[in-house]
């Protein structure tokens, strides 16, 4: 037995040595190693990995000294203990730059297994005056490694703060845009509460221009999210995407609001609104000629689809005031000189033809336009070329171009066509679009003799380029359009509705038609001293007798 227990402790040296030199590393180690295997010394079995859950005393000192690296700032050795080093080292420093915690004292509390319970009281500070105590508790839990067997804490972002899940973080900054309060030329305030019609406008002006008003905004700590599809950089972190607000954890400082002003009136709002009122469907711009700022933008339905200023519709014979400009400006018409008005002219393989098949025999391109023949516009297009109206109301009205209202809007599309389309063109039909925002501004553009882009911003807010017609009219076409509209509403087809208005006026009617709908869409536009208006009723049928009253209340109002 003696002999047998000296063999075993020669054995046992033999192994200790062994291990000790595969510890220490280097050359010399390696071979004195590989001497001592050659000797026939017995090799040692690897230790065996702990398993199982950590103790208690395991639990203990392994979230103490992770809490105490926390708060030291030892954001290296806090992480190291984690099982995600990579993941808790964001996490940890976002929380010191993004949330702006300056320190962070952290109290430990209760024991449950492996969950350890701690306060956090972080320190903090935005700039020089605004600092705040964030309060709150939350926990961790020491697991073991399972490649190690040493106790880690499970990383998790509710290590952070119990409220924070993966993708997210906190952060302390000026919370998002100012509040804006929205007012109208005279100071008014504008809600969409007594202006459900302006609710997606107003939302709009606010998102475009809180930032330029004299507003501050609230500084905050939150948790925000990233969107990634946004594509910008947020965060002292460098986490890529704009943020989205999900939870506000502290208030440091309230916003103040700032003041929006817009163009519009909102004493002439409401009336354009309430001439709208108990139609199915309607819309109305207003604009003041000599400074193309939007006064009032209704619609009926109030809410929905605004289609006032994003509308996409034919404009039929309204658009025979730009048509009728490009023929003057091309020597094919003068208002006082005999034009034709025949009953019916054939283009392109297609036979137009006037309302009741009318004809005016040895009328004028006045008389013509007053009374709406379509026909003295369509028998002009062997004279023309397929572009020259799309060029022409580019040129001189600005339609078509990339207006800058201060809101969304649909700035009217004139494409070029050929035979039969391009004549229907003429007359507002084929492939031209419109809406009550750029006929208004067609009616405006007359009025003032200059084309002025339309505003619901005022250009100063952001000194944003507006758009200008590359050529304008000149000054006779002008003369010659206002003599044409003033002879329509004095003695053509806007003559009924505009009998209520004074002043310097001129008017033009129009009904398009539009598949699959029993009756035209009724157009209208008119001007009257420093005030232009144009309206569309769709389904309703002739311009003069359904839009024409909605425009000529609108004017008076004015």
């Amino acid at each position: 037995m003696a002999l047998i227990g000296v063999a075993c402790a020669v054995v046992v040296g033999a192994a200790g040595v062994g291990a000790y030199t595969l510890v220490s590393g280097g050359d010399d180690a390696g071979a004195e190693s590989r001497s001592a295997g050659s000797a026939g010394e017995a090799e040692k079995t690897p230790e065996a990995v702990p398993t199982g859950p950590p103790s208690a005393a395991e639990v203990q000192s392994t979230a103490r000294e992770f809490l105490a690296a926390w708060q030291s700032g030892d954001v290296a050795a806090a992480s190291s203990l984690t099982d995600d080093k990579a993941a808790a080292a964001t996490a940890l420093k976002s929380f010191r730059k993004d949330a702006k915690a300056e320190s962070v004292t952290l109290t430990e509390g209760t024991r449950q297994a492996g969950e350890v319970r701690y306060e956090v009281s972080a320190a903090i500070r935005y700039d020089e005056e605004l600092d705040t105590t964030l309060d709150y508790n939350t926990s961790l839990t020491v697991v073991r490694d399972t490649r190690t067997g040493r106790p880690v804490v499970k990383w998790k972002p509710s290590v952070v703060h119990p409220k924070l899940k993966a993708g997210q973080r906190i952060v302390t900054d000026a919370a998002g845009d100012p509040e804006v309060t929205t007012v109208d030329r005279n100071g008014t305030e504008l809600t969409k509460e007594e202006f459900p019609e302006l609710g997606a406008i107003l939302d709009d002006v606010r998102k475009r221009y809180a930032d330029k008003t004299d507003g501050k905004a609230g500084v905050e700590t939150r948790i925000v999210t990233a969107d990634a599809e946004d594509g910008k950089t947020t965060g002292a972190t460098g986490a890529t995407g704009a943020t989205k607000d999900i939870d506000t954890l502290s208030v440091l400082s309230k916003g103040t609001p700032g003041e929006l002003r817009t163009t519009l009136d909102a004493g002439l709002q409401k009336a354009a609104q309430r001439q709208l009122a108990g139609k199915a469907k309607g819309s109305a711009v207003a604009i003041r000629p000599s400074t193309g700022e939007i006064l009032a933008v209704a619609n009926t339905p109030a809410t929905g689809f605004n289609s006032a200023l994003r509308g996409s519709l034919a404009p039929g014979s309204t658009w025979k005031v730009v048509t009728s400009g490009m023929l003057i400006d091309k020597g094919l018409a003068k208002s006082a000189a005999q034009h034709p008005c025949p009953k019916y002219f054939t283009y392109g393989g297609w036979r137009f033809q006037n309302l009741d098949k009318f004809e005016i025999k040895g009328g004028t391109f006045s008389q013509s336009f007053a009374a709406s023949c379509n026909t003295a516009f369509i028998s002009q297009a062997p004279d023309l070329k397929n572009d020259d109206l799309t060029a022409y109301a580019r040129d001189a009205f600005g339609l078509g171009l990339d207006w800058r209202v201060g809101t969304g809007t649909f700035d009217g599309t004139v494409p070029v066509q050929s035979d039969a389309q391009m004549a229907a063109s003429l007359i507002g039909q084929g492939a031209v679009r419109m809406n009550p925002l750029t006929m208004a501004s067609v009616a405006a553009t007359v009025k003032d003799g200059t084309f002025r882009q339309p505003v619901i911003v005022p250009q100063s807010l952001d000194n944003r380029t507006l758009a200008r017609a590359p050529r304008g009219l000149s000054a006779g076409t002008a003369a010659e359009l206002r003599a044409l509209m003033k002879q329509t509403a004095v003695g053509g087809t806007a003559a009924e509705a505009m009998a209520s208005v004074g002043g310097d006026k001129g008017a033009k009617t129009g009904s398009a038609e539009v598949d699959g709908q029993d009756k035209p869409n009724a157009w209208f536009i008119a001007y009257k001293d420093d005030l232009a208006v144009g309206a569309v009723i769709p389904n309703s049928g002739h311009g003069g007798k359904n839009a024409g009253p909605v425009v000529a209340a609108i004017l008076n109002a004015g």
